[in-house]
């Protein structure tokens, strides 16, 4: 490999080492627990409403992403994109530390429109993955790059503890008492995920586009494109089925971890320190779990690879649910740690396997719709049972989704698929 392919591969991972502090502090561990547990009224109110927020920001990602994949193939536009994501991200990161005890719109709204942002980018930047990796080397690079995402929400979420949360005096001022410290780690997110994303910008680059087409032709090439995708992955049935079945077990993905620190603080009664803990748990066994698997990958395929991940969430999600202390649910804790990055980083790479040269933003477009078309339904299910039964039942709506979405997997031939998809590039 070539000097300047091993920078581009670099660069393109550290984006995920930039971007995964959003959704470890904000999504996931910090803003999502102190969101319930200080801005809504009561924890059980701040899991629904928060759980209404996800499932908004899931439709507005599902109804854009394969309409600005088309644009970005047609127009050239992926870096472009990329880069108008990743400052609208950062710009409204910097707006979740504003919103005080009570103001719920503001905060909300504030996440919707990072989170909106942050899987829009995501989006344009896995559409790189196929141009910068073989087929033999694509799980190792994916794998890798989930593996450099977790290392770098693990030590986004370690600058956040040591230097606002741990010290008994807040540090630059901050007050304690309206969570002003705990509310400035949005403020860290942004500074790291701007710093961190230069690389990607810096040294990978798009080849040009000869004669690009007008705003008009581009919007209306994008509308026909679409239609043309769509036929397209009807008649490519492995990779229909992939995305089908992506469109089922990832929302218990999604699920799981935008609400885990959330039941966490609800039903084990963690405070702010033993968040941080438990973020920084998951993100070692996640980091591991996605390295390690990488290579497991590229060693028996992403189906297999995924269909490991899903039996052991699976487990986890059990183990979460019927947890009677702290000590069961950090072991089940930790098992989703080590199974959702694989099952995260395999599925890319397997659907990478299956775009033909040179349409990946459009059919990567369409795979963020599979993983956000129904990601509403988990968010809302689980809203929907705590407020009936309490945390435990919510949770336990996960486990449903892995298995149906195992299931649907079962269709998928890697083989064919792959050997569809040269045939269709030559």
């Amino acid at each position: 490999m070539a000097a300047s392919s091993r920078r581009e591969i670099a660069s393109w991972s550290l984006y995920d080492f930039a971007n995964s502090a959003f959704t470890t502090l904000v999504v996931t561990f910090i803003y999502a627990a102190y969101f319930t547990g200080a801005i809504a009224p009561d924890p059980e109110t701040g899991t629904a409403m928060w759980s209404i927020a996800v499932g908004i920001s899931a439709i507005l990602v599902a109804v854009c992403s394969p309409f600005l994949g088309a644009m970005a193939d047609k127009g050239g536009l992926r870096r472009r994109y990329l880069l108008t994501a990743t400052v609208v991200c950062v710009t409204g990161s910097v707006l979740l530390y504003f919103p005080l005890p009570g103001q719920i719109l503001f905060a909300l709204s504030a996440f919707v429109v990072a989170n909106v942002a942050f899987e829009m980018a995501n989006v344009f930047y896995n559409a790189y993955l196929p141009d910068l990796a073989t087929p033999d080397t694509i799980g190792r690079v994916s794998g890798n790059g989930w593996a450099l995402g977790y290392l770098g929400g693990l030590l986004c979420l370690l600058a956040g503890f040591y230097i606002f949360v741990a010290p008994e005096q807040a540090p630059f001022g901050l007050d304690k008492s309206t969570g002003e410290h705990i509310r400035a780690t949005n403020l860290l997110v942004a500074g790291w995920f701007a710093l961190f994303s230069l690389p990607m910008f810096l040294w990978v680059k798009d080849e040009p586009i000869e004669n690009p087409p007008s705003s008009m032709q581009l919007f209306s090439g994008a509308a026909a494109e679409i239609k043309t995708t769509f036929a397209s992955i009807r008649t490519l049935k492995n990779l229909f089925w992939l995305l089908v079945a992506r469109l089922v077990y990832n929302d218990g993905i999604v699920t799981i971890f935008a609400f885990g620190a959330i039941y966490a603080t609800g039903t084990f009664g963690f405070e702010t320190e033993e968040m941080f803990m438990f973020g920084i748990a998951l993100n070692v066994a996640a980091g591991l779990g996605a390295w390690l698997f990488g290579f497991v990958d590229d060693k028996v395929g992403g189906r297999v690879t995924i269909f490991m991940s899903l039996g052991g969430l699976v487990l986890a999600a059990i183990l979460a649910v019927v947890a009677q202390n702290a000590t069961v649910f950090w072991i089940s804790a930790v098992l989703v740690g080590l199974l959702a990055g694989p099952n995260q980083a395999a599925s890319r790479s397997l659907m990478g396997r299956f775009i033909p040269d040179g349409r990946e933003n459009e059919f990567f477009g369409f795979y963020a719709f599979s993983g956000k078309a129904t990601a509403f339904m988990g968010p809302l299910a689980l809203g929907a049972l705590t407020a009936a039964y309490g945390q435990r039942a919510g949770v336990s709506v996960v486990i449903l989704f892995f298995v149906v979405g195992a299931a649907l997997l079962a269709k998928v031939n890697e083989n064919e698929g792959m050997a569809t998809a040269k045939e269709l590039a030559q």
